[in-house]
């Protein structure tokens, strides 16, 4: 006699017509057993009420927040906002190995600029400068988006009628059934992917220019920089991009350099020019600053230079008008008092 197995309900589904009586005997019992009742329809149909009140740190936006896209707009948008110094490169099809080979280069040459800036004694921006300056491909079109929003858009104004801002804490928390036809992204949400802001930059960008349309075409790369380096900007300027006022580093100096590898990459990449502290430049401009002598110390230097030479001009010649009219009045009475002495001594004497 065959050994009774007793068989799980999903085994049943489906194969019914093909198991023996003495299965379908012994399964039948413990499937109707196991079975859980259905939950009523009214439980499965009744209507959630909806969220009226969002986190601070994640509004509704007409972009789907867990979509690349989204993802990639807020970090351009975070690197425009926190990046004062953004160098554009455009490169032509850079292997995994080149953009390895090429990086590596440049991290060596940023971290040998700090060690000497720190040996000689002068201050670097922050700690370990050289680990925050990144050279990163960018999608194109996305940061032409979040250019235009940066650019053209500010939260703090740009928001719509004073209503209850869905983010504040005293909006409830959730709304009868009856709001369910409210949009959640209306004219109160005022941040940078809501549908508000994309409309505002898109109407302001067609009425005036950032200046960066030309540069936003083809393959992009940043070299972006936590803070306005120009002993930093010179170092990359020697890595990336030599010229006869930034030249290369000898084979001495750097032997990785010179990897057919590195140089390949390097051939492929081409500067196009400089977003600095919200204003463009272009290839020549990026060059002044990073020529300019002594870094932002240097800078200083000659600003307060500047300044004490325009003070001690300005003293100079509100000193050189007093003396000047000092010497007037005091020649003017001397030429007083000789007329005085002359008259008192044409003034015939009383008898």
């Amino acid at each position: 006699m065959p050994p009774r197995i007793r068989l799980q309900p999903r085994l049943l589904r489906g194969r019914g017509p093909g198991l023996s009586p003495q299965q379908r005997r012994w399964a039948s019992t413990p499937a109707a057993q196991a079975t859980t009742p259905a939950p009523p329809v009214e439980q499965t149909t009744r209507a959630v009420p909806p969220i009226q009140r969002y986190p601070p740190t994640q509004p509704p936006s007409h972009r789907r927040p867990e979509f690349r896209k989204s993802q990639l707009l807020r970090q351009y948008i975070s690197l425009l906002k926190s990046s004062p110094l953004i160098i554009f490169f455009q490169h032509n099809n850079l292997r995994a190995v080149e953009w390895m080979g090429v990086r590596r280069e440049l991290a060596a040459a940023l971290r040998k600029i700090d060690a000497e800036t720190v040996e000689a004694g002068r201050s670097l921006p922050y700690p370990n400068y050289a680990a925050g300056i990144k050279l990163q491909v960018v999608q194109t079109g996305m940061l032409a988006t979040a250019v235009r929003l940066v650019e053209f858009y500010d939260p703090a104004t740009g928001a719509g009628p004073s209503l209850t801002h869905p983010t504040d804490p005293q909006t409830q928390s959730s709304a009868p059934v009856a709001d369910t036809l409210a949009t959640p992204d209306d004219e109160r949400l005022s941040h940078y992917l809501s549908r508000h802001a994309h409309h505002v930059a898109l109407h302001r960008s067609q009425r005036a220019k950032h200046g960066l349309e030309p540069l936003l075409s083809g393959p992009l790369a940043l070299l972006t920089f936590p803070d306005v380096a120009p002993e930093h900007l010179a170092t990359a300027l020697k890595i990336l991009s030599p010229s006869p006022s930034f030249p290369a580093p000898k084979r001495r100096q750097s032997p990785g350099l010179y990897d057919q590898r590195v140089q390949a990459g390097l051939s492929n990449l081409m500067m196009l020019g400089a977003r600095v502290e919200g204003r463009i430049f272009d290839g020549d401009g990026v060059r002044w600053v990073g020529g300019i002598q002594g870094g932002m110390d240097g800078l200083r230097s000659q600003l307060v230079a500047t300044l004490q030479g325009a003070g001690s001009s300005l003293a100079r010649t509100l000193g050189a008008a007093g003396t000047s009219l000092w010497w007037t009045m005091e020649s003017r009475r001397d030429v007083l008092k000789k007329e005085e002495s002359a008259s008192s001594t044409d003034i015939p004497k009383e008898e």
